[in-house]
């Protein structure tokens, strides 16, 4: 499994069309094969750290070279974000505890 780290600070030209590229971005990626998950967190000082995982180096580079993703790039550098930073890793190992779907389904109850 491969891990690509986002890190990255918006400008405040990044309105709507940063938005609406997202969230196209997001479900392009979702059908891509190899595509296992995201999540993005946004700290309290405005930075963003976006998580992604794909399957192996294979589907990732495929998803590097889709045409819109390709173009959102060009537009981050030119209009959207203030920096950012990428890190790759690759997952060497998984521990986990509990069924997390469970956690998640459970959240906010009262017991």
């Amino acid at each position: 499994m491969i891990l690509t780290v986002f890190r990255s600070r918006l400008t405040e030209a990044a309105g709507e069309d940063y938005t609406g590229r997202v969230m196209e971005l997001k479900e392009l990626a979702k059908d891509n094969p190899g595509f296992v998950d995201i999540k993005t967190y946004t700290a309290d000082d405005g930075e963003r750290l976006t998580a992604v995982r794909w399957r192996d180096k294979d589907t990732l580079r495929d998803w590097s070279r889709n045409v819109r993703h390709l173009e959102a790039k060009r537009l981050a550098r030119e209009k959207w974000y203030q920096y950012f930073e990428i890190e790759v890793a690759e997952i060497f190992r998984t521990n986990s505890f509990g069924d997390k779907n469970t956690a998640l389904s459970t959240v906010g109850q009262d017991f």
